[in-house]
């Protein structure tokens, strides 16, 4: 049903390989493009997915979405596109880019601070007041399964992976990727990768159970959630192999490598997984590692002040 609810109006994303980073990882490495998404990322997967299911009274009274700015953007569009009202409450430290991109597809924008206010509560407000639906960036099964297409798709263009390496935030698309493998390839290793600040799901699978974190100072700034949402995180305990962790200076070289040398414009949340692989963190994964860049929407202005560092 998610197949076909998305047929036509996701993109399939293209596969994308480079000798030079291989060299550098240890192992043949691909890549999952979804910067080439629909918003840039690929949370439009899940997004869209969601809000196509919902009644045709709600449809009428909107949807309500609490993000960063990728979830947003597609909450957004998605909502355009089948002819709901939305709002999106944002960080008021969000990428001026996202913030931008979520208001051009008529999204109307409330701030919050997210040192001082719980997103998802002043979510659950504005949805209760205006009897709006509460759309969760992952902790939600329609949403899971609109991500988890993300894996099918490589594992359908790339059946050589030995392992998937997927950036870790509210956990929806790690999630996603251990359904996908475990129906199509369930010797395929999952490993997910996070920030050594934004590190809850790292702690979580060390703990085995729920950790939540204060919220992260990073460049990544989607993985800057405090915990899994609970659906995810009883998937990604089963299903999850390792999380690894890479620090700020790794991240900004991997958007900085796959740049200049692989000419992806790649934002540093999306990057994280491509940063273990070329620290040579998934060697020990088989020759086969397969990385998802998950998203594109970078600031102009750090991405110029990223590429003119030195590594």
């Amino acid at each position: 049903m998610t197949m076909r609810r998305l047929e036509g109006r996701t993109h399939h994303t293209p596969v994308q390989t480079s000798k030079s980073f291989d060299e550098l990882a240890g192992s043949t490495t691909l890549f999952k493009c979804e910067q080439f998404q629909r918003t840039g990322a690929f949370k439009f997967r899940g997004a869209f997915n969601k809000l196509s299911t919902l009644s045709n009274e709600q449809s009428k009274r909107g949807v309500v979405a609490y993000s960063s700015g990728n979830h947003g953007q597609a909450v957004a569009l998605s909502a355009r596109l089948l002819h709901m009202p939305a709002i999106i409450c944002m960080p008021d430290d969000a990428p001026r880019v996202k913030l931008a991109a979520v208001r051009a597809y008529g999204a109307e924008v409330i701030f919050y601070n997210r040192h001082t206010q719980n997103r998802e509560q002043v979510a659950q407000d504005i949805a209760r007041q205006y009897q709006m639906a509460l759309i969760p960036p992952s902790d939600d099964a329609m949403i899971i399964a609109g991500h988890a297409t993300v894996a099918w798709e490589f594992l359908q263009d790339a059946p050589e992976l030995t392992c998937i390496a997927v950036p870790v935030g509210g956990g929806g698309l790690l999630a996603g990727a251990c359904l996908s493998a475990g129906f199509l390839a369930p010797n395929v290793k999952i490993v997910g990768v996070q920030t050594e600040a934004a590190n809850h799901a790292y702690l979580s699978l060390q703990k085995q159970e729920r950790v939540t974190i204060a919220p992260a100072e990073s460049v990544a700034d989607g993985l800057r959630t405090c915990s899994l949402g609970l659906l995810p995180w009883s998937i990604v305990q089963r299903r999850v192999d390792e999380i690894l962790l890479v620090s700020e200076a790794d991240v900004r070289n991997a958007v900085r490598f796959l740049h200049q040398r692989l000419k992806l414009v790649v934002e540093p949340t999306g990057a994280v997984a491509a940063a273990a692989a070329l620290r040579g963190q998934l060697r020990d994964y088989g020759r086969y590692v397969g990385v998802i860049l998950s998203g594109g929407n970078i600031d102009p202005a750090l991405l110029s002040t990223i590429l003119t560092e030195t590594s």
